[in-house]
């Protein structure tokens, strides 16, 4: 079963690049197919913020549900955990935490990412 079902991440950097800006209600427009997805906003402190998609506003502001937040390790226990496996590619788990219902104000993201689920022969519905 597991063979059957494929997940695909697709990601797209925020909108401020310069040669791809968009003004906030084409911003507004385009984030609003998402509602309802399963999405991955990452915030300008380095914050990870997983969860679905509920609505966005006027200023891209996203509004998540049963929502997870994720953070790095900190320096130190990354340190640790290279000095003592002797891996300097050692695995470290990130802290997280249940937060529910988060608004991630849209000034803060930097990177947004969606879970397509596909199974064969079933079409995406969203194509960047």
């Amino acid at each position: 079963m597991a063979s059957s079902h494929r997940l695909n991440r697709r990601s797209w950097f925020s909108w401020a690049k310069k040669d791809t800006k968009m003004h906030n209600d084409e911003a507004t427009f385009w984030l609003s197919q998402f509602i309802g997805k399963n999405l991955r906003v990452h915030a300008s402190d380095g914050r990870i913020f997983g969860g679905q998609m509920k609505c966005t506003d006027k200023d891209r502001n996203i509004i998540l549900a049963l929502a997870h937040e994720y953070r790095a390790p900190a320096a130190e226990i990354i340190r640790k955990a290279i000095e003592e496996s002797g891996n300097p590619s050692a695995s470290v788990p990130w802290n997280s935490r249940y937060v529910g219902l988060v608004v991630v104000p849209g000034q803060h993201i930097t990177k947004i990412e969606f879970e397509e689920s596909t199974l064969p022969g079933q079409k995406s519905a969203i194509t960047l």
